[in-house]
């Protein structure tokens, strides 16, 4: 079920889908605190000019937490490889969303966000997926290919909702439809990220707001149901919980830039 007030963009609709999400009970503040909360940690000193290194700890911490949240685990070996799939997938999203390789990923999710996914997902499943020619490639059910087009309609300009809205729509979609079968959650996490990272909401990707979904996973998985459902309570409560993750993941990215020497 496409949650309320989620519908696809097309020449014949001129209002804004994601509207009425904004109007919920609660949204609105808590997308201006997550808003509030990522500005103020690019502004700390240590993330002046010495982001790139507390943005790649960022990366770390937020891999090894989805991959969590996935099943996997966050213990790094000291040698050699890592032989943990779910930990290694998310890793190297992780990579792929740092440093000298996040604008190349900005612009490939501004332009073809479908394609962006493939990426995210070859990245993420690789070592989970039997068959390699099903990396990147969306399973074939009922409605998928229809609700990825609108989502990716919505990622190029279908809204002018707050970023942290539509991040938490891009990411509870992604979670419900599972549009691959295998690694949706760290797809969906990563997918999360590009927007508040494209959007400018959070551009060097400081915040780590998996660490806050990874402790506390029952809640997580509710307001992701809830999501699912579709009711206005359900979708209202999911961003919500969301945006409380941006807010959170920018109390992280402030303790890592103290520990930096900030």
């Amino acid at each position: 079920m496409r949650p309320a007030g989620y519908r696809p963009v097309t020449s014949n609709i001129v209002t804004d889908p994601l509207a009425p999400l904004v109007d919920l009970p609660g949204v609105a503040a808590a997308a201006d605190k997550a808003r509030d909360a990522l500005g103020e940690v690019h502004r700390h000193k240590a993330n002046r000019r010495g982001w790139p290194t507390t943005a790649a700890e960022a990366a770390v911490r937020a891999a090894r937490a989805s991959a969590v949240l996935d099943g996997g685990r966050t213990e790094l070996p000291t040698s050699g490889d890592i032989d943990d799939p779910i930990l290694a997938g998310s890793l190297r999203v992780g990579q792929a969303l740092d440093g000298d390789a996040l604008p190349s990923m900005i612009t490939t999710w501004q332009r073809a966000p479908l394609q962006a996914l493939a990426r995210l997902h070859l990245l993420a499943a690789t070592g989970l997926v039997g068959d390699e020619r099903q990396l990147g490639r969306p399973r074939s059910g009922p409605g998928v290919g229809e609700r990825l087009d609108a989502l990716a309609q919505l990622v190029t300009g279908g809204t002018n909702a707050p970023a942290p809205v539509l991040a938490a729509v891009v990411h509870g979609e992604l979670l419900t439809l599972a549009p691959f079968g295998t690694a949706d959650g760290v797809v969906a996490r990563a997918a999360s990220r590009l927007v508040a990272a494209s959007s400018g909401l959070d551009p060097h990707n400081l915040g780590v707001p998996e660490v806050s979904w990874m402790r506390r996973p029952q809640m997580y998985r509710d307001a992701a149901a809830g999501f699912a459902a579709g009711t206005p309570e359900g979708v209202g409560g999911w961003v919500v919980f969301c945006c409380g993750g941006f807010e959170a993941g920018a109390r992280e990215a402030t303790s890592i830039a103290d520990a930096m020497g900030g």
